[in-house]
């Protein structure tokens, strides 16, 4: 099953992707959708965390009912294999000498327990260029701490300037290193496979999502090693512009309870010049002759009252709307988009961003498609692999295993399919 455009860039490139959850998956998809055949290795013992993750189709949990698996895998193979077992490792790694890559993303020393950690796997095939995406890297002492994202964010230091000055951490909603970390798996396996065209050998890529999070600390990290000062929680305020912060807007009556009275605007005066043009967008001249907000300094010493005024103004206007108002005017403001204002989002849709699919399970659904576009090159964009789905085609095409070969593997339990 080739990606059908044969000119893409990965074309002609085999993966085999052992990863789970969301930094690995999410790394493989995009090579998936730009060409190279990605085959990716499940078990029903222990499924992908994504696949037992909502949210889910009419909120009923099921292995192909994810919707987080299905836009973190889409262009894949799946096959099954129960790794626990002596065949169905061997079997792994005929896999691996069928590929150019392998992603993994478990515990530092788990693949190398199973005899397909990068040594043993390099030793049948030298060229084989194997990324490893851990939590803390494959060596110091802390290699073998175990955690997910939302602990990484926390010793990474981004919980800790995340949140209310008066609060405690608190920290971003999503798990941000899966989703950094992966912009840096690409550049990396693209590095290596340039390194091997050259030479002809394979690399081994030790990545570390702790070190990936550091760069989105850098100006934190730089304050501390200038001058010693720890940058501290200011929830949406900056030291260099007033205001700066997220006003809330007029409720929409058409969104559920919940939501129905969160709907926000963010704006930032970074100049004087921007300050005024808002206060004539407010029409609130009077404020522009305020001294209690003249400057920024004076602005910034009277924060809270200035909130409370530019609030009553968003109040009676819906997000888009005020935003609109505002940039026509050179004020830097954004609406607060939800899920749903992203879908439907003019820019996005413009650009063609998400990519309508049919999946057997979820039916017709938008899922995202690359943030950028290669002149000429339109990418090659499958609904995510059903759990299986493709045993017998890698098995018996792929690896060249007879029908009996497959059934014998099946009543096994080395090939899996509960």
């Amino acid at each position: 099953m080739p990606s059908g455009n044969e000119s893409l860039p990965f074309a002609g490139l085999n993966v085999l992707d052992f990863s789970w959850a969301v930094v690995g998956p999410v790394t493989t998809k995009y090579l998936a959708m730009y060409g190279a055949r990605v085959v990716k290795v499940e078990t029903a013992r222990r499924p992908d965390a994504s696949r037992m993750t909502g949210p889910y189709l009419d909120a009923k949990p099921g292995k192909n009912a994810s919707g987080m698996f299905a836009n973190h895998n889409l262009s894949k193979l799946s096959v099954s294999l129960n790794l626990g077992s002596p065949k169905a490792r061997n079997l792994a790694g005929k896999l691996a000498a069928w590929a150019d890559i392998v992603v993994e993303n478990f515990s530092p020393g788990v693949m190398d327990r199973m005899g397909l950690g990068y040594r043993e796997l390099a030793r049948a095939k030298p060229g084989l260029i194997m990324l490893s995406l851990s939590m803390q890297g494959q060596t110091g002492p802390r290699a073998g701490h175990p955690g997910l994202g939302h602990f990484l964010q926390s010793l990474a230091g981004l919980d800790d300037v995340t949140g209310f000055a008066e609060g405690p951490p608190g920290g971003p909603n999503q798990v941000l290193p899966d989703f950094i970390s992966p912009w840096f798996a690409i550049a990396a396996l693209v590095s290596a496979l340039e390194h091997r065209r050259r030479t002809g050998r394979g690399q081994y890529i030790d990545m570390s999502q702790y070190e990936v999070t550091l760069h989105l600390l850098a100006p934190a990290l730089m304050r501390c090693a200038l001058d010693g000062r720890v940058l501290e929680r200011q929830g949406n305020r900056s030291r260099s512009a007033a205001p700066h912060g997220v006003y809330r807007c007029r409720a929409e009556p058409d969104l559920p309870d919940l939501a129905r009275d969160q709907r926000w605007v963010a704006i930032a005066c970074f100049s004087d010049r921007q300050w005024l043009s808002l206060t004539r967008v407010m029409q609130r001249q009077d404020l522009a002759q305020d001294a209690r907000f003249a400057t920024l300094l004076a602005r910034k010493r009277n924060e809270d009252e200035l909130d409370r005024l530019i609030s009553a103004w968003t109040r009676k206007r819906a997000p888009r709307e005020a935003m609109e108002l505002l940039q026509e005017a050179g004020v830097p403001s954004a609406g607060v988009s939800n899920g749903k204002d992203v879908l439907e989002d003019p820019q996005l849709l413009a650009r063609g961003h998400f990519a309508e699919l049919t999946h057997p399970v979820l039916g017709r659904r938008p899922f995202d498609g690359p943030a950028w576009h290669m002149s000429g090159l339109a990418p090659s964009i499958r609904p995510a692999p059903l759990f299986a789905e493709h045993n017998e085609h890698v098995y018996r095409d792929l690896l060249g295993l007879s029908e009996n070969d497959i059934a014998d593997l099946v009543a096994e339990g080395v090939i899996d399919f509960v």
